[in-house]
């Protein structure tokens, strides 16, 4: 079955999924982690993926972001059709096209906070854009702990760090996978408002994979997967809102 994108985006389009699919296994052991997914990710937009355990959440951004190889469909960053990229076309995609944040922060720890922030642009031969560098680290608080090690910080801002190295490159897409899911509610608050605040005065584009309806809540729009597939999505989210559709799903799950 081919889908059409799902809610196609009149803004131009940053990644795309075509009738993408995810296979593990075979025979009676196969699982589909992805059954036939076809959704946009807008340039500019903050976009979160939503849904039960087991629902193919991760798996999809991990398709989209060049970090995992997907079994059948297509997946485009910008122009580029990330199935005819070899191996090295692809890291260097990854480097320079998209940023990461992960929930596990990701820092070396013999490396300054601001040596953690540019490590990317350094092992690619780049010089950072210095007014850029220094918009980002101001955005996000850091200017005083620059000298700092990871060890010298608290987690949120760790996280900040990591927001930061994400950002400094100016990438394309920012893929971010349970970025607050290590944070206490106020600074997993902060790093939300600082994604929030990228893609509002930044025009950074964020896809965000989260089980926390209210994180999703800062997002322009939700997506959310049930089985392996897009089955709905909802714009200008609350977190009242994604918490009661989340809940249909369970209701169904228990009743299927």
């Amino acid at each position: 079955m081919t889908t059409t994108p799902f809610a196609a985006r009149a803004t131009a389009v940053a990644a795309r999924a075509t009738d993408l699919s995810k296979v593990y296994g075979q025979g009676e052991t196969q699982v589909v982690a992805l059954d036939h997914v076809s959704v946009d990710f807008g340039q500019g937009e903050f976009t979160a993926i939503m849904g039960p355990s087991g629902s193919g959440k991760s798996t999809l951004m991990h398709c989209v972001a060049g970090l995992d190889s997907f079994s059948g469909g297509s997946v485009r960053i910008g122009e580029t059709e990330l199935s005819t990229l070899k191996d090295k076309q692809l890291t260097k995609l990854r480097r320079d096209k998209i940023g990461f944040i992960f929930q596990a922060f990701n820092l070396l720890p013999t490396l300054t906070a601001l040596e953690n922030i540019t490590l990317p642009m350094d092992i690619a031969g780049r010089k950072p854009d210095k007014a850029w560098l220094e918009q980002v680290i101001s955005m996000v608080g850091l200017a005083e702990r620059l000298s700092h090690r990871p060890t010298e910080l608290s987690g949120g801002q760790q996280q900040r760090v990591a927001v930061a190295r994400a950002l400094a490159s100016r990438p394309d897409i920012i893929f971010g996978d349970e970025p607050t899911g290590n944070l206490d509610s106020r600074s997993g608050a902060e790093v939300l408002g600082f994604l929030r605040n990228s893609v509002r005065e930044l025009g950074q584009t964020v896809v965000m994979v989260t089980h926390d309806p209210v994180a999703a809540a800062y997002a322009d729009r939700v997506i959310f997967l049930a089985d392996g597939r897009v089955v709905d999505e909802m714009l200008s989210p609350t977190a009242e809102g994604v918490l009661d559709r989340m809940k249909s799903f369970d209701a169904k799950g228990r009743t299927s």
